[in-house]
């Protein structure tokens, strides 16, 4: 199991093909930001003050209480090795990267699995749960929780973890926790910038919390191109740059969605992010969809998913057009 949780979408991207399984936002970075990259001094040691204002400026959250990382990752990795809960539980499908850092620091984890149409009940976590991990939207079923109830799982002795890498999708940040120091928030700028190969992301947290994990973390954890690229993506032009692509992702998400729901032996839930979730009757369908010329993300590495479900990334109208004719052919 751990090797297929290890499956990231990267490894179904077959070069070649129209790629469907890797949910970076197509033409990333903006010419604007790879021109703000090519100006790092790389011959100085990287200094976080600018990057770090920047982003607590961003979210209204003071500057102690931000952690720049080397993505997302580094920062499961972090949380895992510096908190030691006795009940770690993990709301899945979900992104399994926590629940293998978990794994690595030695917890033992409890999963909370989701059944379709993946709703999340907050009476269903333990009581006697001290740490909590949760998407939001959640990748792979594109689902959005409401923040009340991820709010309502705050109590004395429990640190709720947030993973909000595809929050910019949702238009004005809906049921975005970053503002609020009650919860721990974990953001990437991979999705929304094309960063992915950069290695940038950030923890909002309280300020104590930040300081532990800060420790934990070797000097100049983050590059220079990485701190200036969280100093430009904060700005308020860049900003509304994301929140323009986020209303008009969310039409070619419904355009897709009605699409597939003209298939046959298909469905699709509601999706609030870059990409969809969908099941088939026919299992394994990412094989034959990538002899019609498309990679999108198998599903059965997520834990509570099977052979039946499979991931694609949200693209524009022609894209999706002919990716549902493929599949019409197939289903």
């Amino acid at each position: 199991m751990t090797l297929g949780m290890r499956h990231h979408g990267d490894l179904d991207a077959v070069p070649g093909l129209i790629d469907l399984a890797v949910n970076v936002r197509p033409g990333t970075p903006p010419t604007w930001l790879r021109e703000r990259l090519a100006d790092v001094d790389l011959a100085r040691y990287p200094d976080q003050r600018d990057a770090l204002a920047a982003v607590a400026a961003r979210h209204e959250r003071d500057s102690r209480e931000v952690l720049l990382t080397a993505g997302a990752a580094e920062a499961f990795v972090l949380l895992t090795r510096t908190l030691t809960p006795r009940r770690a539980v993990v709301v899945h499908p979900q992104f399994t990267e926590p629940e293998l850092a978990l794994t690595a620091a030695g917890h033992p984890v409890r999963r909370l699995v989701l059944a379709p149409p993946f709703a999340f009940d907050p009476a269903r976590v333990p009581d006697d749960a001290d740490l909590v991990i949760i998407g939001n939207p959640t990748n792979p079923t594109s689902v959005l929780h409401s923040a009340s109830a991820i709010r309502s799982l705050c109590r004395p002795g429990r640190i709720v973890v947030v993973d909000e890498a595809f929050a910019d999708c949702v238009p004005g940040e809906r049921e975005s926790l970053a503002g609020e120091a009650g919860v721990v928030v974990v953001r990437s700028l991979t999705k929304t910038w094309g960063l992915a190969g950069l290695r940038v992301g950030y923890v909002l947290a309280p300020a104590p919390l930040v300081e532990r994990l800060r420790a934990a973390q070797p000097h100049w954890p983050v590059s220079s191109p990485a701190l200036a690229a969280c100093v430009a993506c904060s700005t308020a032009e860049a900003q509304a740059d994301a929140q323009a692509w986020a209303s008009a992702l969310a039409g070619r998400r419904a355009h897709l969605t009605q699409l597939l729901r003209t298939v046959p032996g298909v469905s699709v839930g509601p999706g609030s992010a870059s990409f969809l979730l969908v099941r088939a009757d026919r299992p394994g369908l990412w094989t034959p969809l990538r002899a019609k010329g498309f990679a999108v993300r198998r599903g059965d590495t997520f834990p509570g998913l099977d052979t039946h479900w499979f991931r694609i990334a949200v693209r524009d109208e022609p894209t999706s057009t002919a990716f549902v004719e493929a599949l019409h052919e197939l289903a």
